[in-house]
């Protein structure tokens, strides 16, 4: 089904791997395009909860394959038809989606992880806004992100020096969910992504939308917005158990419907 990637559905999760290891999974067309493709199927599948990317090999991705690139192509024009769609694809989802960021995150690699809800970083990890070194600005809806995580002076900073972020100051910075050690790299993350899969998955959908929705709204908007956010989860299966198990004193095991 997939040739520059790996999908796999275990436990409530899809696992989307980027797998071009020998090119330090650096995007061509395919790879975008196989990316947007598994984040639907992933968004379709009722058994899916929680979507994980993350990276095979020593790298989460480079960025764009320079072998691709044409200097006579218009960079533009590849925005809307490759990187546009793949991150609108991540940004309409409304599942949870977790970037396990394994290895180096560099230009939209970069944006990559931004445009998830979450991110997990090994400490062998690193992000760079390399755009800047070759001549052209952060793109895939990077400082559109960016901006919204660590403010306009921060994202001005790392975009224009193009600079490395270790996992610490990524941390500092409020780029990462949390910084894990390499030698429980797997465990941890499997261990955060299953805690995410056992949660209301609806209700997760609606903070993920208020939130992306809020700044674009007046107060008054946002309040009927946020009202019917809330007789949607009032409807669900899992509110209704969340209330019983309350009641008698029990967890609450939810099932994402």
């Amino acid at each position: 089904m997939f040739e520059t990637i790996r999908y796999e559905v275990k436990d409530s999760a899809a696992w989307i791997t980027l797998n071009r290891p020998d090119r330090l999974n650096a995007f061509i067309l395919q790879l975008n395009r196989e990316i947007q493709k598994a984040v639907k199927a992933a968004e379709r599948d009722e058994g899916v909860r929680v979507i994980v990317i993350t990276g095979e090999g020593r790298a989460f991705c480079s960025g764009q394959d320079l072998s691709e690139v044409d200097e006579n192509m218009d960079h533009g024009e590849v925005l809307r038809r490759q990187y546009g769609p793949m991150v609108k694809a991540m940004e309409d989802c409304p599942k949870p989606i977790i970037a396990a960021v394994n290895g180096v995150a560099a230009g939209a690699g970069f944006s990559l992880a931004l445009a998830c809800d979450f991110r997990l970083v090994s400490e062998k990890a690193s992000f760079i806004q390399s755009f800047v070194h070759v001549g052209l600005v952060p793109d895939s809806g990077n400082l559109y992100y960016l901006s919204n995580l660590v403010g306009y002076a921060k994202a001005m900073e790392l975009a224009v020096l193009g600079e490395k972020v270790s996992p610490r100051e990524a941390e500092d910075l409020g780029l990462a969910t949390k910084v894990i050690p390499a030698d429980s790299w797997e465990e941890e993350t499997a261990r955060f992504v299953g805690r995410i899969a056992s949660l209301p998955t609806k209700a997760i959908g609606s903070m993920k939308r208020l939130l992306k929705d809020a700044p674009k709204r007046t107060f008054d908007e946002y309040l009927e917005k946020e009202a019917y956010a809330q007789r949607m989860a009032g409807m669900t299966a899992d509110h209704r158990e969340g209330v019983e198990a309350f009641m008698a004193k029990k967890k609450p095991v939810f099932e994402g419907r």
